[in-house]
């Protein structure tokens, strides 16, 4: 059994995994005010766990750019003080355990090509999209991290030039993208995303134009993705991806494309992901077991 840890910005999700990746346990902690506080919230988990089931190995998914091989988690995140410190070290020597560590939307990606989604799929693309955009490129079935550990920021690509200012992909095709636009048309900070839909359902034109944008440039970002790395299939997740309308309107937006750039002739394959709340439990389960060949 392998005791799993996903970091989130408000909570800790925690659970007891067995290497099929079946749940024997949950639990939700709280996030701590500071890192001793976190850090004893971690130990005192642990050593419960450790009371009840056979505890093998630790597997954290995190926020941030982590470093899996030293367990040092850098970059930027909603928890300033995990970013730092060594939790191979610090769990590792506490337990006398394994203990592996991957970025939070790595694991989610993981948890796909272990048993979800993408499972037998060698080369596949995962974009998450919520209040930016995230993502993870798996080669080989193995996390391709990149020179500085920024491999998978697909929110990063410059998408647009508009009135002397570059838009990213996070700024033109995320969820908070069409809500900022409804938010700023109407002077009103209460809008959310739900609300943008029921409008537009309900005929509200500036709705219905600003979820079409959405989908568009969701489209552009995943056609040219689809050119930069060829993979098999490209996997969407994040709240919004759980529509029955998601992957129909992509692929509406998907087919403009290809009509209006002729030469191109590879069509991404999308799909929406099969773990919801629970991938980043699972994904730190797989990438403990393809570190340590558990």
């Amino acid at each position: 059994m392998i005791a799993c840890i996903d970091i989130g910005g408000t909570a800790i999700k925690v659970g007891v995994l067995d290497k099929e990746g079946n749940i024997h346990h949950r639990n939700s902690l709280k996030v701590g005010v500071d890192l001793e506080q976190f850090t004893e919230t971690l130990l005192n988990w642990i050593y419960e766990a450790k009371k009840e089931f056979e505890i093998e190995g630790i597997a954290i998914s995190s926020p941030g750019a982590v470093d899996t091989k030293s367990g040092v988690i850098g970059g930027a995140s909603a928890i300033p003080y995990i970013h730092g410190p060594n939790w191979k070290e610090i769990l590792g020597q506490e337990f006398n355990l394994p203990v592996s560590i991957e970025n939070d939307a790595n694991c989610a990606a993981l948890a796909e090509a272990f048993n979800g989604s993408g499972a037998n799929i060698s080369d596949m693309l995962f974009i998450v999209c919520g209040t930016g955009i995230g993502g993870a490129i798996v080669h080989d079935g193995k996390i391709h991290h990149g020179k500085h550990l920024h491999g998978g920021e697909f929110g990063y690509m410059i998408m647009e030039d508009k009135d002397g200012k570059f838009r990213n992909f996070s700024e033109v095709a995320s969820t908070m993208s069409f809500v900022r636009k409804v938010r700023e048309e109407y002077k009103d900070d209460s809008w959310d995303g739900v609300k943008v839909f029921n409008e537009a359902e309900n005929g509200n034109k500036l709705c219905i134009d600003v979820i079409n944008t959405f989908y568009l440039n969701l489209a552009k970002g995943i056609f040219n993705l689809q050119y930069v790395y060829d993979p098999e299939l490209i996997l969407l997740g994040g709240a919004i991806s759980e529509r029955e309308d998601f992957i129909e309107r992509i692929n509406e937006k998907i087919d403009f494309l290809m009509k209006e750039i002729e030469i191109a002739k590879v069509r991404p394959t999308i799909a929406t992901c099969t773990h919801k709340k629970d991938a980043n439990l699972i994904g730190a389960l797989a990438n403990f077991i393809y570190e340590y060949n558990y």
